[in-house]
């Protein structure tokens, strides 16, 4: 592939897998560059009853990676659903970011789907005149596809997730802490004693050494001499 150089990427994104949405549905793309500071700004400001985002921040500026309908109209009643869209490099950012508006937003019952975007890319020769043809190579890019609704969405469903409880998953953490620390003190005060006593014995051994009394009875015999 030295003698090529890429002309033209076309991607060809799936269909919304989500049917059935509302018209003003908004519709965050994730793509690698984005920040997710901003993409969580303006989906807390659709979602959330008082956006603190928008408060600490000022007035949300146009939103990286999403769609056209970014707009905030002032007075726009709160959206019940929300969907984040990513491909490739920014997949595990869009996942971030469903996650904290979770945490945010209680109650949104979650709809994941998995999905593959064709992607063309046209490679051309580096000289005309060597003689080589134009190369077309397809490739499926993974996508995914996440729906956030304050309203239930049919449980039996693959990629449902119920809306769940992070308190308890902190307290577990915390204990998991705490008892990590206490253990871990416990060991160094065993190994302070463990390591005390090895030396002191090791320290009385030497001084009874047997080499020490093979000596003494030599010098009264330089003095008999």
């Amino acid at each position: 592939m030295e003698n090529y150089c890429k002309a033209r990427t076309v991607e060809q994104p799936p269909a919304c897998p989500f049917p059935g949405l509302s018209p003003d549905t908004p519709e965050i793309r994730v793509k690698d560059g984005s920040k997710i500071r901003n993409l969580l700004r303006y989906a807390l400001n659709r979602m959330e009853a008082k956006p603190k985002a928008a408060e600490d921040e000022g007035q949300p500026a146009p939103e990286e990676g999403s769609t056209g309908r970014q707009q905030e109209a002032a007075g726009r009643p709160l959206c019940k659903q929300i969907v984040f869209t990513a491909s490739g490099k920014g997949v595990s950012k869009a996942i971030t970011c469903v996650e904290i508006v979770k945490r945010r937003v209680k109650g949104l019952h979650q709809l994941t789907r998995l999905l593959y975007s064709a992607v063309v890319e046209v490679w051309e020769p580096l000289e005309a005149t060597a003689g080589l043809d134009s190369l077309t190579v397809s490739r499926n890019l993974p996508n995914i596809w996440i729906l956030l609704s304050r309203e239930p969405l049919d449980c039996s469903q693959p990629g449902y997730q119920a809306p769940g409880r992070y308190d308890a998953l902190w307290a577990q953490s915390a204990n998991r802490e705490e008892g990590g620390g206490s253990a871990g003190q416990r060991a160094g005060h065993r190994k302070k004693r463990g390591g005390g006593g090895g030396s002191g014995s090791g320290g009385s051994s030497r001084g009874k050494g047997p080499g020490r009394h093979t000596g003494r009875p030599r010098e009264p015999a330089r003095g008999q001499s």
